[in-house]
């Protein structure tokens, strides 16, 4: 009894009234538009950033505010609920290992590099990527062009202005620090930009990777898709991970996040190191398929 009156409490102190029913049309509405599903243990954290969005949009209810995108009424108001319910946790040269496996594998190639990093975020992704090449090459001009792309168009304006406050290189080497950034004074103090040179080796796009055709083509030498497939129900990983397929070499890398796993999800690929995956085989698959029957059985 305690409890209910606690929660009946808790719901009275809000701004905006948002059930459970307004909690599931917003799980259903962002699975459609970006695969994104959302666990009851989200339901605090989408209130608190569409409450944001209620506020400026004048509605006064959720109820409101969700009959009109269903309604379509504006494609700037889908953008921004989308950016809103997008986590973009990301930092310089996380996940550290991975940068040595892509630089003795762009060591190896004869032609320029191609890389795409899919779920760019506010750019440490793929600065890191440019950092790595420039560093493998030794020059800031590799012969490598990168293409970074993510849905929120957010976090993409900070990735191309490429301006950081300083404590986000902190974990870098000094090195590091003084070769490809640029720090700020006067006004701009505590600020560092990253090098021209570096930006000049990157392409930002906003992509969904839900959407039916991507605005990237070629083949390249790696993508990067960290840290967002877990966003994403099983199908939808194995639909993502089968358009990457042709987009990749055919001895092209793949690499994850620390807590994703492709093997269960694709027999397209095989696990090369740690997270790092490579195209399978047709003997691969023709051997996975066995394995699977034979446990069946």
């Amino acid at each position: 009894m305690a409890n209910s009156a606690e929660k009946s409490k808790n719901e009275t102190t809000k701004e905006f009234v948002f059930t459970g029913k307004d909690f599931d049309r917003v799980r259903d509405l962002i699975y459609k538009k970006a695969g994104i599903s959302l666990a009851d243990s989200k339901q605090e954290m989408v209130y608190s950033r569409l409450a944001r969005r209620l506020r400026a949009t004048g509605m006064n209810s959720f109820s409101v505010y969700l009959d009109a995108l269903e309604r379509e009424l504006s494609i700037t108001e889908w953008e921004a609920f989308t950016n809103a319910l997008t986590t973009n946790l990301t930092s310089f040269f996380r996940e550290e290992h991975h940068f040595p496996i892509l630089g003795a594998h762009a060591k190896s190639r004869k032609d320029p590099v191609n890389v795409w990093c899919s779920a760019s975020s506010t750019g440490e992704e793929p600065y890191s990527i440019a950092m790595t090449l420039c560093e493998t090459f030794g020059t800031l001009t590799p012969p490598a062009q990168i293409i970074a792309t993510d849905i929120d168009t957010n976090v993409l304006a900070t990735a191309a202005q490429g301006v950081y406050n300083i404590d986000r290189l902190e974990k870098m080497s000094a090195e590091r620090v003084r070769k490809f950034f640029l720090k700020g004074k006067g006004a701009q103090e505590g600020m560092a930009r990253i090098r021209p040179e570096l930006r000049n080796l990157i392409s930002f796009k906003q992509l969904n990777l839900l959407a039916d055709s991507w605005p990237v083509s070629g083949e390249f030498d790696a993508i990067f898709c960290r840290n967002v497939m877990i966003y994403f129900d099983k199908p939808t990983q194995g639909k993502i991970l089968k358009k990457f397929v042709p987009l990749l070499k055919p001895d092209g890398l793949l690499f994850a996040g620390h807590s994703e796993n492709f093997l269960y999800v694709s027999d397209d690929f095989k696990l090369r190191g740690k997270t790092v995956y490579e195209l399978a085989s047709q003997q691969d698959i023709r051997n996975k398929a066995t394995s699977r029957h034979l446990s069946k059985g």
